[in-house]
C-alpha cells in the first residue's frame, strides 16, 4: 500500500469517527430529558379543578405578555397609591344568590313546602341559556337561605339567574327562559312569583359585563427549552418538587390553593398528545405554559409572587427560558410593571365587592 493510500485511509477513518461521534452527540442532544429514577413513593392524588363551565372563551380576558400597561388598567382616574395591608381571607361559605351579580325573583308559597317537594319541582337543568340558574329556600328552622334539601321546611323561596359571566351579559332571551323556569317552579309549589323588570335587569347585566370585561385578566407565560427537550415524566418530576399535582386533564398540572376546594393557584400545561403518547418518555416537549387566572385566586395567596418563583425555579432546574406568549424572552425586570398593574386591579375589584378569589368573583369570572 502506497503512502498516499495509507494517508487517505487514515483520513477516511478519522472522518468516519467524527461522523459517528457527531451523530451520537446529536442523538443525545435531541433525546428528551427523562425523570430520574427514585425509590417507590405514594402517587399524589388528582386535584379536581374548579372549571364548571369548561374552557374559557379566549376573547373574554386579557393575556399579560410583558406589556407594562395592560388594557384593563388604563381607565381614567386610576392612580398609584399605597397598597393597603391585608390578612389572609377566611374560607367563604358556599355560593348563594346575591343581588350584586344575580337577578332575584321572590317566590311566596301559600304554605310551608318540604324539601322533598321543592326538589321534585326544580327544573332538570340549572341554566338559563349560558347563565347559571338557582333556587333557594328560607329554612324555617335555621332562618337561612339555602338550596332545597331533603328534610327541610321552607316558608319562602327565591329564584335567581346570574347577570353576567365570561360568555357575556344576560340578554332578553335568557331572561325570558329564567322567567319560564321560575314560573314553572312556582306553579309546582303554589307560590306567587314577583319578577323584576326585564329591561332594567338586562341594562344592569350589560353594565356588570362591561366592568367584568375591563377587569378580567389571565397571566400566561411560556417556558421554552434552551437546548434538550423534556419528556412528560421529567416535567412532572420537576413540577412536583414545587408542589404541583396532576390536574383533571392530560398535560395539565396544578398548584393547589392553601384551602381545599378552591381553584388552583397556578396551572402548568404542555402538549396533550405528548401526555397521551404510548411511550411518554420518548415524547419531546419544548415549551410549557404557566398561567394564573387572577380573579379566581385570593390576593392573600400572593399568586403572582408564587408564579415568578415557580418560573425561575423551573427555568433553572430544567435549563429553560421564560418567554411571553409570542416566544420572546422576558427579562426579570419586565415582571415588575405587571406586578404593579396587578395590585391596581386587586384594588379595583376590592372596591366593587368583587375581591379576587371571593365567591362572587369566582362566579362572575367563570
Amino acid at each position: 500500500m502506497s503512502t498516499l493510500q495509507l494517508s487517505l485511509a487514515i483520513v477516511g477513518g478519522i472522518l468516519l469517527a467524527l461522523i459517528v461521534a457527531y451523530n451520537s452527540w446529536s442523538t443525545w442532544r435531541n433525546t428528551p430529558r427523562r425523570a430520574q429514577q427514585q425509590g417507590p413513593r405514594a402517587e399524589p392524588a388528582l386535584h379536581q379543578e374548579n372549571d364548571p363551565d369548561g374552557a374559557t372563551p379566549p376573547d373574554r380576558f386579557h393575556a399579560f405578555d410583558g406589556d407594562p400597561e395592560p388594557a384593563q388598567h388604563s381607565a381614567a382616574g386610576d392612580a398609584a397609591r399605597p397598597l393597603p395591608a391585608f390578612t389572609p381571607l377566611p374560607q367563604e361559605r358556599r355560593s348563594r344568590l346575591d343581588p350584586l351579580i344575580d337577578v332575584i325573583a321572590p317566590l311566596l308559597p301559600e304554605q310551608w313546602v318540604s324539601g322533598e317537594a321543592a326538589l321534585a319541582a326544580l327544573p332538570p337543568t340549572r341554566r338559563a341559556g349560558s347563565k347559571p340558574f338557582a333556587v333557594e329556600g328560607l329554612n324555617a328552622a335555621t332562618q337561612q337561605w339555602e338550596p332545597p334539601a331533603p328534610g327541610g321546611r321552607y316558608q319562602s323561596f327565591q329564584a335567581g339567574v346570574q347577570l353576567a359571566n365570561r360568555t357575556g351579559a344576560l340578554n332578553e332571551i335568557e331572561f325570558s327562559e329564567f322567567v319560564v323556569k321560575a314560573q314553572a317552579f312556582a306553579d309546582a309549589i303554589n307560590a306567587a312569583p314577583d319578577f323584576p323588570d326585564m329591561l332594567q335587569e338586562v341594562a344592569r347585566a350589560r353594565e356588570l359585563d362591561q366592568f367584568a370585561s375591563a377587569h378580567d385578566a389571565q397571566l400566561a407565560f411560556m417556558l421554552r427549552a434552551h437546548q434538550a427537550a423534556w419528556s412528560p415524566g421529567y416535567v412532572q418530576q420537576n413540577a412536583a418538587r414545587l408542589g404541583f399535582v396532576p390536574g383533571a386533564l392530560p398535560g395539565r398540572l396544578v398548584l393547589p390553593a392553601s384551602a381545599q376546594g378552591l381553584p388552583p393557584l397556578l396551572t402548568l400545561g404542555y402538549d396533550t398528545q405528548a401526555a397521551l403518547a404510548e411511550d411518554p418518555e420518548q415524547s419531546a416537549i419544548r415549551e410549557l405554559t404557566l398561567s394564573l387566572d387572577v380573579a379566581q385566586v385570593q390576593r392573600a395567596e400572593q399568586p403572582f409572587v408564587r408564579l415568578r418563583s415557580v418560573a425561575q425555579a423551573l427555568c433553572t432546574a430544567m435549563d429553560g427560558v421564560l418567554c411571553d406568549q409570542n416566544g420572546q424572552p422576558l427579562p426579570s425586570m419586565a415582571m415588575d410593571p405587571i406586578a404593579a398593574d396587578l395590585e391596581l386591579l386587586y384594588d379595583q375589584l376590592d372596591g366593587h365587592d368583587l375581591s379576587a378569589g371571593s365567591v362572587l368573583a369566582r362566579r362572575l369570572f367563570s
